[in-house]
């Protein structure tokens, strides 16, 4: 075995991905307690030292997978995201670069690669961005439709809310949220009793229709993502069976082999 084998060997072991786990834990927790100045009054050093640590060994993991992987490291999607996370830990956090310093935290989101659960729900969203932008896009394309009404409708009655149409657009989506609509609504319909009939149905579609249709996307792009998952098992699983069947024949020829040299020495 060479020593890329052995290396990508103890970078595949559960109990180093368990171990990088724990160091991903304990960082955001020093990430958390930097936050509080009574904190890092008292031990502001030690913080600062378990963080170069943990940083010191994100980034020996990802030398480890360049000499073990070498150019196969850039094809696991993966892999590129946590360069990028500890990569933007690097870069100093002075002078103009002092705004990086913040974005840290990020190496939290190492998480994501690291533990298996959390990729597949990662995976799934993504693959359900494309049907998420058509969602988006009839929302907002809703949300136009019923601005352009409601300026007309109720511009005069509440300039405040409904005076123009970026000021309408900003209102329903407030409305969409839930936020405070049934106090617009009543200031409305003080003066246009019906106003509540628009509300309600943009309430219905907007709401309870079209952002359940998110859901329905993100779970349908998981469910994809399970059976993905499942087809690789099986397959794997083929390819072992198959494995087996082939020394079992192999086997079997060599009995053979062996019955018919006893037959020819006994016959002779």
């Amino acid at each position: 075995m060479t020593g890329r084998e052995r290396t990508a060997k103890v970078l595949e072991d559960r109990r180093f991905q368990n171990f990088i786990i724990a160091v991903i834990v304990v960082n955001a927790t020093t990430l958390g307690m930097e936050t509080s100045t009574s904190l890092m009054d008292g031990y502001g050093t030690l913080l600062h030292t378990l963080d170069h640590i943990a940083l010191g060994i994100f980034v020996t993991e990802l030398l480890a997978k360049f000499y073990a992987y070498r150019g196969a490291f850039f094809r696991d999607n993966w892999n590129v995201f946590d360069l990028l996370v500890v990569g933007i830990a690097v870069i100093p956090a002075t002078g103009p670069f002092a705004v990086l310093r913040s974005l840290r935290v990020l190496r939290v989101l190492r998480l994501i690669s690291v533990v298996p659960s959390m990729r597949k729900v990662v995976s799934g969203l993504l693959a359900a961005i494309p049907g998420m932008a058509s969602i988006a896009a009839l929302l907002a394309l809703i949300i136009f439709v019923a601005g352009v009404m409601a300026t007309k409708l109720f511009g005069v009655i509440s300039p405040e809310n409904f005076g123009d149409l970026g000021t309408s657009l900003f209102t329903l989506f407030q409305v969409m949220t839930g936020e405070a609509w049934p106090d617009i609504a009543k200031e409305i319909m003080v003066q246009a009793p019906m106003a509540w009939i628009f509300f309600v149905v943009y309430i219905l579609v907007s709401s309870f229709a079209v952002l359940n249709l998110f859901i329905a996307v993100v779970v349908s792009g998981m469910e994809d993502e399970l059976r993905q998952d499942i087809r690789e098992e099986e397959a794997k699983q083929a390819a072992t069976q198959a494995e087996a069947n082939r020394e079992i024949l192999e086997e079997l020829r060599a009995v053979r082999a062996e019955l018919a040299e006893l037959r020819r020495e006994q016959a002779a």
